[in-house]
């Protein structure tokens, strides 16, 4: 109907996102009456999205034309980005930012990196970029979801870790099974990204590449492809965010430091 409403491409984007937004409100303001109150985070992240990706956007269409070497330095800003951003999700974790910027860093930046390197993805600033971005925002939710699942698991088993430790078992064996669970727990989205694809979901990326005149059958196949180095860069993201944060959750003598906040009671 809109695309009927309006010929003109600007208004009909115009008209589409507002159309989206207020779907998004409807259902913040159902949440709502359930008691679940998430108008703050949900209007600051749609005026956030809008404007970020409008920019982005304006950006790219310069960053496409000029020289490969800088998608390395937007690719960088996009880890550091990403790195803020699992901060103030786990916040509480003591050195969050930097234990999400290497694990962002060597995740997808060790398999971007490779990829480019053996011909997987093209040295090109229009398909690194785009690619990266994919790979730097799923190895962010990869890596904030381990830190969490790790963090909230051992909270909730301090006495055990605090037994095991007194009897003499090192700080790796008392965590190692919160590390594999926060892992795991990180992955699954990713697994069943690879299990229903093509069956429940069609990327973006494929349809966008048979638009553009692709072969059906290519288009497919780098689809896959694409998401396997998603599976790839968020594993590595995983495993090396809790490996760093082990090392930061006990002190030099071997006591558990990653502790609950304390409420203050309000008199």
């Amino acid at each position: 109907m809109l695309s009927n409403l309006f010929k003109d491409q600007f208004m009909l984007g115009i008209f589409q996102a507002v159309a989206t937004v207020t779907l998004v409100l409807l259902v913040t303001l159902g949440a709502r009456w359930q008691k679940i109150h998430l108008e703050k985070e949900v209007i600051v992240a749609l005026i956030r999205g809008i404007v970020q990706i409008v920019l982005v956007g304006l950006v790219l269409v310069f960053v496409f034309k000029g020289p490969g070497w800088i998608s390395v330095f937007i690719l960088l800003a996009m880890i550091i980005a990403a790195s803020s951003m699992n901060y103030q999700r786990t916040k509480t974790i003591p050195g969050a930012f930097w234990v999400s910027f290497y694990g962002i860093g060597l995740g997808a930046g060790v398999v971007i990196l490779l990829m480019v390197l053996i011909g997987v993805i093209d040295s090109a600033s229009i398909s690194v970029i785009p690619v990266g971005s994919m790979l730097v925002a799923n190895a962010m939710n990869a890596g904030a979801q381990a830190l969490e699942r790790y963090n909230s698991d051992v909270k909730a088993h301090i006495g055990l870790i605090e037994a095991g430790l007194a009897l003499g078992a090192t700080p790796e064996t008392m965590v190692a099974p919160y590390i594999q669970s926060a892992v795991h727990s990180s992955l699954i989205p990713r697994i069943d990204n690879l299990s229903s694809l093509g069956i429940v979901w069609i990327p973006g990326l494929m349809t966008g590449m048979i638009l553009a005149g692709s072969d059906p059958i290519y288009a497919a196949i780098y689809q896959f492809a694409v998401i396997a180095m998603i599976y790839a860069a968020s594993g590595l993201t995983s495993i090396t965010s809790v490996l760093l944060i082990r090392a930061r959750t006990f002190s030099t003598a071997q006591q558990l430091i990653l502790r609950p906040i304390e409420v203050t009671k309000v008199k």
